[in-house]
């Protein structure tokens, strides 16, 4: 049982041969390529992880200043300056799209900012002497903004690709210790069927002329033995064929002679 469960259950003929072949060849193209996916996959893989990891070092840095720039703004501006911002803002200057990157036939989700709506400054120069500090808090928030919007980006990325990888070498790993491996016992087995049934062909052609060779030589035999009977009968002048037995006609009595 575990040998023809590490085959497949075919008859061994010529043209199944021809057909396991053909997708032995095919497993073990695609496990090439599946293999240079898998190693695509993770450069990228690592590449974006070294990504995540300085995004995330600058973004406590950034975090720190913003909130550090919001707290400056709110000792500047009084308590109020949450109501007056909210009043001149019409519309988001920063707008965040989605697209997809390719990656090796893995479509890995990006997003993207993009600053559209134009910031209000002269609203805010004379707040009570703090439309500057409010400036550089909001700078301070944009960059925030920036770099949130990239780690997301990168942490997305970080799990297709992760996802990818798992199927991928899950891929290859069936197609090198499952499917390669019984289609070459396949072929093997086959071959081994095709070759015994070779040589019990051969045998059963041996066999025949066996018996063929011993029939002619037999009657050869027969020929030569009756060769000799006849070169007998000659040199003895009387052929036993045409001589007949002289007592085999009489019955016992002879017929009465008339003159």
């Amino acid at each position: 049982m575990s040998g023809q469960s590490q085959r497949l259950n075919v008859v061994p003929t010529v043209t199944m041969l021809g057909v396991v072949k053909a997708r032995l060849v095919g497993a073990t193209r695609g496990h090439a390529l599946l293999k240079k996916k898998s190693d695509a996959l993770t450069v990228q893989f690592r590449q974006i992880l070294k990504k995540i990891v300085s995004t995330k070092e600058s973004m406590g840095d950034i975090m720190k200043t913003s909130s550090f720039a919001l707290t400056e703004a709110k000792y500047v501006a009084g308590d109020n300056i949450k109501h007056v911002v909210l009043e001149n803002v019409k519309e988001a200057s920063l707008r965040v799209r989605s697209r997809t990157e390719n990656v090796a036939g893995v479509k890995l989700p990006k997003f993207d900012y993009s600053a559209d709506g134009e910031a209000t400054k002269n609203d805010l120069t004379g707040l009570a002497r703090g439309g500057q500090q409010v400036q550089q808090c909001r700078v301070a928030y944009i960059k925030a903004i920036e770099v949130l919007v990239e780690l997301a980006s990168l942490q997305t990325s970080f799990l297709t690709l992760d996802d990818a990888i798992k199927t991928t070498n899950r891929r290859v790993n069936a197609l090198e210790n499952v499917v390669k491996p019984r289609l070459e016992n396949t072929i093997s087995y086959i071959k081994g069927e095709l070759d015994e049934l070779e040589r019990e062909d051969f045998f059963r052609l041996k066999k025949i002329q066996g018996y063929k060779r011993r029939e002619i030589e037999r009657k050869m035999v027969i020929a030569r033995e009756q060769q000799a009977i006849e070169k007998l009968q000659l040199q003895q002048g009387v052929s036993f064929e045409t001589s007949h037995n002289l007592l085999a006609g009489t019955t016992g009595k002879d017929e009465d002679i008339i003159f």
